[in-house]
Parts: structure tokens; C-alpha cells; sequence
């Protein structure tokens, strides 16, 4: 097989493809170190034509959109150190201990369920390398490691803390096939992101150059599924404050990363491209200095597992070039599975030096009609007057479309919300049926 050159768009980096018996390698010329000091992985063939001839005679599995997300994730180095799928050693292991392997901490199974009559019926064994497939085209080479099956309920308990079908994150491993399989991933197409997600979209890579390109010397991470009310611009500021810490008043270099959450939609929850245009809109209006912020997303299935997966968002941040991660009340959590700060204390239970990555650890902001401000509940003491930002009345006033105070939403904010209601959204700024029959990809995949 001849060396394959990859470049990514932007980049200088070259990654050289070179076979070892029946498997494949990359190794990148260009250090970028990630979670626990692992060199950020990078797996991604983007010559049409070395791909055509590296799947030509491949067998090829179909994969569901959740796995087809984790590729890309995993391609480009969100996952780092992972380089493809687990196996039931590291399941087992991160199941137990929250670790892999090797020793490092890592809190969710990364696994590729299919079915097991389409396993039997291509005959595949390890050692084989097969194409996975999503919307009928191919997506990536999977160099198979292991082939197995796992106790769903006994991988459920252990995540999630129940077994209860209730949990959206058991319901999703209950919805899994019966059979795994383990091994190395290698992009063979990369994703194209259709407007407005394309200007949102940084790998990993990419990211650390545009912090380096901003000056950024600490970054905290903010997550969100949402729209930005008034609390959730107050969290952010507070979070950039904790941050900031001693570093120069005169000079800023203390970034904001918010790194929306683009995954499965359900009826109800805010659209997709309203939630990074809208956190967008922000940085535009200026209620946040373009030198301080930036808005990027990560395709990620949310499971709802609380403290874990606090952990989880930690180091995808980390592999971003994060320095610090905020986490607020029932980070991750559901119903009334977790305490409301157990994502929280999880960081105290991790050994030191497993996570390069600070956590920002904040209460909740709320109006007090007292203090006639929008303010913190570690500061203000009149907790009977208080405001919560109810996400049940904030929804309810978008619904009948009547601006809100701007201690809620800011005008512009609101404004960019219901034009994308009326551009995206069918006429609503929020998931209905005719949106997720109709709407657009976020990404497309190109024809080989």
C-alpha cells in the first residue's frame, strides 16, 4: 500500500497511512497533545481517490446516525486518546473504574452495536477492516479488533446508577443491537456541514489554532442544549470571572468557548441552528467582547448520566484546548436520578492528575426583585423573592411571541430566535414533527 498524504483544510499537518499486516496506522508529524497529554488523534483520509481504493473491495456494515456521529468524533480527535471502538476489556474497565485500560480515566462506553445476523452473514472475523456506511454512503473503514456481546442492563446500572427504562440514557442502551464491535476508525469522508453549522464547526486542531489565533492563555468551557436567557449570560460571565482569576486586567486573554450540543432532537427542544445563532448573536450584539468569546459545537447523543458524563465533557473540552469547564446545577442529569450537585463533587473522587482540565463549580443565577438585579444565590440572600428562570415560562413566552424583558432575553437575541423560527423551523423556534421530518442535515457526506 503507498504512504497516503491527508491535509486538512487550514492546517500544515501531514499524517502518514502506513499498513502493519492488515492494519492500519496514522501518525501525525505535528505534536498536539490532549487529554492526559495524549497526542490528539486524527484519522482522516481526504483524497477521494485514496479512498475510493482503500474500500473498493470492502465489506460494508450500515451504522445508525448516534455511530456515525461518534466516527467523526472519534476521527478527528474529540475522543483522543480513543482511535476507534471499544472492546469489552476497556468496557469492562470503564464500566468498573471509570478507566480504560491503560489507566486512563475515561467515564462512557464509546462502543459500535450492529446486527449480529448481518456479523454472521458477511462472515466477518477479526482482523478483517470493513466500511461503515450512513445514509447509504460511506463513511469510514472500521480495521475490526474484536468481535463480542455485553450484559445492556449490567452496562446500564453501572453508567447511569438504574436500570430504569424510564432514564432516557438506559433507553437508549436498551434500543442497542446485540453485538459489538471493537477496532480502529478511519474517516474516508469527511462530513460537510451545511449553513449555519459550518461556521461553527473546529475540530480539535483547528480549535487550538483559533484560541492561539484570539491570544486565549485560559479558556472555560460552557455547554449547552439551549438558548441563552438571562441566567445562562450570567453563568457564562461568572464562570469567565472564576476563570480569569489574577491573570493582567489589561490584558484579557481568558476566552469563553460555548460548546453547544448538536445531537438527537425531540419535540419541544429548541432547534438546532436557533441555538448556536442565537448564543451567536451575543458575541454580534456585543454583550460579550468578540475578544473573550466564541461559539463552536460537538456532535455528541447526550446520555443523561450525570456525574459521569460530567466527566466525559470534560475531556472532549480538554482535546479542545480548554483550560476550564463550567458545570452548574444537574450538569447532565434527568428527573431526579442525580442530586442537583452530584457532577459537582465527582471531581473530588477523580485522582489528581487524571484531568488536565479545571472545573468552574457554580450555583444558580436568579432575578431578586429585592436586589432589583439578576443575581447569584452564593451572594444574595433573599431567597424567598426570588425569580427563577423557569425554562416552563421562558418557553411560554417565546410561544406567544411577545418580546420579553430584556433581564430574560435580550432583544436581539430574541429577535434572532424567531427569525430562525421562520427560516429553519417551519415557523417555530422549537422542535415540532414537520421539523424533524423536513429539516435539513446538519452534515452531508460526498459520493465515492
Amino acid at each position: 500500500m503507498a504512504i497516503a498524504k491527508t491535509k486538512e483544510e487550514g492546517m500544515n499537518s501531514q499524517f502518514l497511512e502506513s499498513r502493519v499486516g492488515n492494519r492500519y496506522r496514522s501518525k501525525a508529524k505535528m505534536s498536539y497533545t490532549g487529554h492526559c497529554g495524549k497526542e490528539i488523534v486524527e484519522r482522516v483520509i481526504t483524497s477521494p481517490e485514496e479512498a475510493k481504493k482503500r474500500i473498493e473491495a470492502l465489506p460494508r456494515i450500515a451504522v445508525t446516525g448516534r455511530a456515525a456521529r461518534e466516527c467523526i468524533d472519534i476521527a478527528y480527535g474529540f475522543f483522543t486518546p480513543l482511535a476507534g471502538f471499544m472492546g469489552k476489556g476497556d468496557v469492562d474497565s470503564v464500566c468498573k473504574d471509570m478507566k480504560l485500560t491503560d489507566g486512563t480515566l475515561w467515564p462512557i462506553p464509546i462502543i459500535l452495536d450492529v446486527d449480529g445476523k448481518a456479523v454472521e452473514q458477511k462472515s466477518l472475523k477479526q482482523v478483517d477492516d470493513i466500511v461503515l456506511t450512513y445514509s447509504e454512503k460511506p463513511l469510514a473503514i472500521l480495521e475490526i479488533e474484536e468481535i463480542y456481546t455485553y450484559d445492556k442492563t449490567q452496562m446500564a446500572q453501572a453508567v447511569f446508577g438504574t436500570t430504569d427504562a424510564k432514564h432516557p440514557g438506559v433507553k437508549m442502551f436498551d434500543g442497542l443491537k446485540d453485538t459489538f464491535l471493537a477496532g480502529k476508525i478511519t474517516l474516508v469522508s469527511p462530513p460537510r456541514f451545511q449553513p449555519p453549522f459550518d461556521k461553527f464547526w473546529f475540530t480539535p486542531k483547528r480549535m487550538r489554532q483559533k484560541i492561539a489565533e484570539k491570544g486565549f492563555k485560559r479558556v472555560v468551557a460552557h455547554q449547552t442544549r439551549n438558548v441563552p436567557h438571562g441566567g445562562h449570560e450570567w453563568l457564562m460571565k461568572g464562570a469567565w470571572f472564576s476563570t480569569h482569576g489574577e491573570m493582567p486586567v489589561e490584558k484579557l486573554q481568558t476566552g469563553i468557548l460555548v460548546s453547544c450540543i448538536i445531537g438527537p432532537k425531540r419535540i419541544g427542544d429548541y432547534i438546532d441552528e436557533a441555538i448556536l445563532l442565537c448564543q451567536q448573536k451575543l458575541n454580534d450584539a456585543r454583550y460579550f467582547r468578540d475578544d473573550v468569546h466564541m461559539v463552536s459545537f460537538v456532535m455528541w447523543d447526550m446520555r443523561y448520566a450525570g456525574p459521569r458524563e460530567a466527566i466525559l465533557h470534560a475531556i472532549i473540552r480538554e482535546n479542545l484546548g480548554c483550560t476550564h469547564h463550567m458545570f452548574g446545577r444537574d450538569h447532565a442529569g434527568v428527573g431526579s436520578y442525580y442530586g442537583p450537585y452530584d457532577a459537582h463533587r465527582i471531581f473530588d473522587q477523580i485522582e489528581q492528575g487524571s484531568l488536565n482540565i479545571k472545573p468552574i463549580r457554580v450555583l444558580e443565577w436568579w432575578y431578586c426583585p429585592v436586589c432589583g438585579e439578576v443575581t447569584y444565590s452564593g451572594l444574595c440572600g433573599h431567597s424567598k423573592e426570588r425569580q427563577a428562570f423557569s425554562g416552563t415560562m421562558i418557553r411560554s413566552i417565546v410561544q406567544d411571541k411577545v418580546k420579553p424583558t430584556r433581564l430574560i432575553f435580550r432583544p436581539e437575541v430574541f429577535d434572532e430566535l424567531m427569525e430562525c423560527a421562520e427560516k429553519y423551523g417551519f415557523g417555530s423556534p422549537f422542535c415540532t414533527e414537520e421539523y424533524l421530518a423536513k429539516r435539513q442535515p446538519v452534515f452531508e457526506l460526498a459520493e465515492l
